[in-house]
């Protein structure tokens, strides 16, 4: 029986309904077609065979709306490709309330803490391991376990591979770099989500099967929290579409103000210091250009829990007062899906922060990218995905003179920025498609 035979005998059924029947009808179920997933999703259904089981390996902390984000960043692009596949997802850290948050997004979701029997069973039944984005091979001792406990594949999705993590203050030794290679090397596929990356596995002799460009799975963040972003462009008088939002960051984030674990680093801290003006000034300046020659406002926002007192010393109160008045504060952290919200009812975004701008540009909102060496080489993704004109080097004098008169720019014609953006989310949902063709391939090898 064709596909046209079956949708014409049963022109109603669900997906449950239709199964029942076809087997009362004794429908020969090999004969169905296959040119949709929900054929293709019958068929193994009425097969009896077991749908493909992946264990996403994520959800690095929560102190970073970015790093909330890729976890349902590409558990998004799972269900939007695969949606036959089982995921369970292996995380580091998912408290203050992104746990609640995911389950009500991803019901089926299973969730397998760390040292936790569902982890066991994970292991036991999941046919692939997904290592989901981040700053570098976060999970690299996970990879070689599940390598080394069950000789299952893995495969790794949208990072960055840099000689200096964003974290450390110097370049790992060539024993740690080897090792990662040898990791990269015995993985299915590696997808990095800047050219840069891909080029130094490359040199250092990774060999992978499939070594490409794949976006940051951030840029699939759908998470939304309307009502409180509604209620928080209330009490500040932002109106949608009529205001720019502003992120600061320092070179290295001061975890030791945040985490009561983490000690204070002296030599982080002298480099944030010396350096906290010259990455603001420009900022500081857009802002007030921003509020003296166009009708918008200006939202001081975090993308994660330092951020707010960075934007109030370094921002909010070096301000011109005849500037203040249309500048709001954030003075608290907030979680993805708020500021998702808020995002996309802004005319835009600029700021040293990287997740922010992904989130934005995955949802055609205009989004400039401020960078310095220590955020490794993520930012140079903007370069990828043709948004190279958005994309500042704060340690270039010639990149640091450009980015005043670049978010006027946006701020003054919406239009042409709006279609930048589309035109840079439509190439990064391309490659999404592409890069869970290669997983589903994957998959399909597996017995």
């Amino acid at each position: 029986m064709t596909q046209s035979e079956i949708e014409k005998q049963f022109p109603t059924l669900d997906r449950r309904s239709f199964l029942s029947s076809s087997v009362t009808k004794g429908l020969a179920v090999g004969a169905i077609g296959t040119s949709g997933s929900l054929w293709r999703s019958l068929t193994s259904a009425a097969d009896g065979k077991t749908p493909k089981r992946v264990l996403l390996r994520s959800s690095w902390q929560t102190v970073n709306i970015g790093d909330i984000a890729h976890t349902p960043g590409v558990l998004s692009i799972l269900r939007e490709h695969l949606p036959d596949v089982e995921v369970t997802l292996w995380p580091s850290n998912v408290d203050n309330g992104v746990e609640a948050l995911l389950r009500k997004e991803f019901p089926k979701l299973k969730i397998a803490k760390p040292r936790s029997e569902e982890l066991k069973q994970a292991f036991r039944e999941c046919d692939f391991l997904l290592h989901g984005s981040g700053a570098s091979i976060v999970a690299e001792r996970d990879l070689v376990r599940w390598r080394e406990e069950t000789g299952k594949p893995y495969g790794i999705y949208g990072i960055t591979f840099p000689m200096k993590k964003s974290s450390a203050t110097t370049a790992r030794n060539e024993e740690a770099m080897a090792r990662s290679v040898e990791v990269l090397s015995q993985a299915r596929f590696v997808f990095f989500r800047d050219s840069k990356s891909l080029e130094l596995a490359k040199s250092l002799g990774a060999s992978a099967p499939v070594m490409e460009f794949g976006p940051d799975g951030a840029f699939a963040c759908d998470l939304r929290d309307e009502p409180a972003a509604d209620r928080f462009l209330e009490e500040n008088q932002l109106e949608p579409q009529k205001f720019l939002c502003c992120i600061p960051r320092l070179r290295y984030t001061p975890y030791w103000t945040i985490k009561p674990n983490v000690k204070f680093d002296p030599v982080k801290h002298a480099r944030n210091e010396a350096m906290k003006e010259h990455d603001h000034a420009q900022l500081r300046e857009a802002i007030v250009r921003v509020v003296r020659e166009t009708d918008h406002k200006v939202l001081v926002c975090p993308e994660d829990r330092t951020q707010m007192a960075v934007g109030k010393e370094m921002l909010i109160d070096r301000l011109p007062k005849d500037v203040l008045s249309r500048v709001v504060w954030r003075p608290n952290y907030w979680l993805t899906g708020e500021a998702v919200s808020v995002y996309m009812k802004s005319a835009g975004l600029f700021g040293n922060e990287m997740h922010s701008p992904i989130m934005c540009i995955g949802h055609g909102i205009p989004a400039i990218v401020c960078r310095f060496e220590e955020q490794t080489s993520k930012g140079y993704m903007w370069e990828d995905i043709g948004l190279g004109d958005w994309l500042f080097d704060l340690d270039s004098e010639t990149d640091r003179n450009r980015i005043v008169p670049a978010v006027l720019q946006m701020a003054k014609d919406l239009d042409a920025a709006k279609a930048k953006a589309n035109k840079a989310r439509q190439f990064v949902e391309k490659r999404q498609r592409e890069t869970m063709a290669v997983l589903q391939s994957e998959l399909a090898s597996v017995s």
